[in-house]
């Protein structure tokens, strides 16, 4: 049989006509285990219709899994999966009106980049005139067009990866997922990359589940974040509701680079009293916080919402620069307090050098609190 077995799935249903609907997904109770071993458990969630939605998270905490459970490729402990009006749990992958598009290309090395692309086409029997049309059209929106005669081997990895998604474009589907497609293209290119995913979901404005466990990747990319752990949904919505409003730590800590800071303490008197070991500062409660005299919680501070505050000023932490790492638009720099290591951003030059005191500062307005037990936010 002519093609590899991981592509096995990828042909639409028997009518495969072009211009099908648009589709949303939904997922209620959904479950997964091996053996005893449960890797999703109880897991709900609505993928809208056009939308572009973002699996987000560690590594091992079910994202992959639960993009092959929507496309086919592993099985339903409990719950269901429907894609428009079509529950899909017992329907094989070729019926469910899918295109996947792979970390590895999954290129056929010995067929062309047109024949890559129109391959899946022409095992359903579509006539020569439309896959050639098709492909063109695809090639057309990729930029590939000068490439269609060439052999994969003879193809940056970004233009193999444009291939991948042409192979998937051709066929109209009503889902497309993608899983981790730009994990192996270097730093440069992976920007370039997102930047082209996105401009071809605004294009076609085709229903589109995303894995990545880069969170600038999911940030830059996604309508709908969906911050996983655990095979559980830590938090769900638009990127900037979940880097301004995390719904515990795990969300504050996984989404934003370089990472919040975060430091123990306890309320008392309106304001939030840090550890000896963590500064020893006493720092303003943000806004709306719901927070209990005494209560141990969990202070959130982004680096960029940081400021240099003068030595002694009250509402600041001090200590001692530790590392500055230039970017050339930005500084980062590490500042020791106490035993805890905080990061601040500035856009600004300035002339640090380890060892040297340092007083930062947080913007009360932008500050996070959590509770210490739960880290749900406060």
């Amino acid at each position: 049989m002519d093609r590899p077995a991981t592509l096995g799935y990828c042909w639409p249903p028997g009518d495969g006509e072009d211009g099908q609907a648009m589709a949303e997904v939904t997922i209620r109770g959904l479950a997964k285990s091996y053996g005893g071993v449960k890797v999703i458990e109880g897991l709900d969630l609505d993928i809208p219709d056009g939308g572009f939605v973002v699996l987000v998270g560690p590594s091992g905490c079910g994202k992959s899994t639960l993009l092959r459970m929507i496309a086919g490729l592993e099985e339903i402990t409990a719950g269901t999966i429907r894609i428009g009006e079509r529950v899909v749990n017992n329907l094989p992958p070729s019926e469910r009106d899918i295109a996947m598009v792979f970390q590895n290309y999954a290129l056929y090395p010995h067929k062309t980049v047109a024949a890559n692309m129109g391959f899946a086409l022409k095992m359903r029997g579509v006539p020569r005139e439309e896959i050639r049309a098709k492909v063109e059209r695809a090639a057309g929106i990729l930029g590939l067009t000068p490439y269609l005669d060439r052999y994969p081997r003879a193809l940056s990895g970004g233009q193999r990866q444009r291939v991948a998604m042409g192979r998937a474009i051709v066929r109209d589907p009503q889902v497309f997922l993608f899983d981790e497609p730009l994990s192996n293209l270097d730093a440069k290119l992976r920007v370039q990359m997102r930047a082209e995913i996105r401009e071809l979901h605004q294009r076609l404005a085709t229903t589109t589940v995303y894995v990545t466990h880069d969170q600038i990747e999911a940030m830059t990319m996604a309508d709908k974040i969906v911050v996983m752990q655990a095979g559980r949904i830590e938090q769900a919505g638009a990127p900037l509701d979940v880097y301004d409003r995390p719904a515990n730590t795990f969300v504050a800590g996984f989404i934003g680079s370089p990472a919040m800071n975060m430091i123990p303490g306890t309320v008392r008197g309106g304001a939030v009293e840090t550890a000896a070991e963590a500064g020893g500062a006493r720092l303003p409660l943000p806004p709306g916080a719901a927070a209990a005299e005494g209560q141990a919680v969990i202070y959130g501070m982004r680096p960029e919402d940081l400021s240099i505050a003068a030595p002694g000023t009250a509402a600041a932490i001090a200590g001692t620069v530790a590392v500055v790492e230039p970017t050339g638009s930005e500084t980062h720099v590490v500042m020791r307090a106490g035993d805890r290591d905080l990061v601040a951003l500035f856009r600004e030059r300035h002339g640090f050098r380890p060892g040297e005191g340092l007083t930062l500062a947080p913007d009360p307005a932008k500050a996070h609190l959590f509770d210490a037990a739960s880290g749900a936010r406060l």
